[in-house]
């Protein structure tokens, strides 16, 4: 019996310690803004006052671009996203992007209202901020939800959308990334608020890559940061609550501008068959598919 009792207290220090080198090595807790501008908010980054929002934009190519193309980042990411889309398209075209409400840097928003109908007043009124009238809207995955229900809210603000790998039907994933699983957890994601381990991370990002070895160290190093931004790890669990895919798909039907529906073909979270869905409910689209992409 003695040594019974000796077993059990052995394993269960070796347990403590175990669990106890997890959480240390894991423990991240929430960081301010001001610590991560450094190395995420390299000119041309700056800040505009929206909404009670401190907004982390980009604004770049030519001002005499009265049409500028706007792009929408999806859930848990950032404007970092569209950097070789702005590249490519900034001699020409004037290129905005900007982090969402309760991502990036931008960081939550001050009256905790995450509704999709929210996320569109909030494309517009930076639109506004700029002064443009009239713009494309580019968007990936939650981004493209939120492009294509502006384009339905605020058809006179919209000319034309693209829909990358884009949200708005209710869907069923092949596979979902172990981050967004746990953050629709109740019990594990109050205990996520101050552990993130960077295997997660790397984890759910090679998941909606079509290719997972262009998941770069430098590329896991963005999605922690922005991640552990004050406030954001809260506001997720909070915009998965208050704006599900589905709930405004009645309304795609109303989609009257030009729309160019773009998707990887090897998108295991919102699979391809939702592409084919758009493009029949948007009298003026087409599809492009990309064979070797993912989300």
């Amino acid at each position: 019996m003695k040594k019974f009792i000796m077993i059990i207290t052995g394993i269960l220090i070796v347990l403590v310690f175990v669990i106890g080198a997890f959480i240390i090595s894991a423990w991240a807790p929430d960081r301010p803004v001001s610590e991560l501008t450094a190395r995420w908010a390299q000119p041309p980054s700056v800040f505009m006052e929206v909404a009670g929002m401190n907004v982390h934009l980009r604004d770049e190519g030519p001002r005499d671009d009265l049409q500028p193309i706007v792009l929408l980042h999806g859930t848990s990411s950032s404007l970092h996203t569209w950097e070789g889309w702005t590249q490519m398209l900034k001699a020409k075209r004037r290129v905005i992007r900007f982090d969402l409400p309760g991502f990036g840097l931008t960081g939550p928003s001050p009256n905790n209202v995450y509704t999709i109908e929210s996320y569109s007043q909030f494309v517009v009124a930076v639109l506004d901020k700029l002064g443009i009238q009239r713009c494309t809207l580019a968007g990936n995955s939650f981004g493209g939800y939120v492009s294509w229900a502006t384009a339905v809210a605020y058809p006179d603000r919209v000319k034309a959308i693209i829909l990358v790998d884009a949200s708005g039907y209710k869907f069923k994933s092949a596979s979902v990334p172990i981050g967004f699983q746990i953050a629709r957890i109740p019990v594990l994601n109050r205990l996520a608020a101050n552990i993130l381990p960077r295997s997660l991370i790397e984890s759910s990002l090679k998941n909606v890559y079509g290719e997972p070895g262009k998941v770069k160290s430098d590329l896991i190093d963005l999605f922690i940061d922005i991640t552990v931004r004050e406030g954001n790890r809260h506001a997720l669990l909070e915009r998965f609550k208050q704006s599900s895919p589905g709930e405004m798909a009645h309304r795609i039907t109303e989609i009257k501008v030009p729309t160019l529906i773009l998707w990887g073909a090897r998108d295991r979270l919102i699979q391809p068959d939702i592409a084919e869905r758009f493009n029949r409910d948007i009298p003026d689209s087409q599809i492009v598919m990309f064979d070797d992409l993912g989300h």
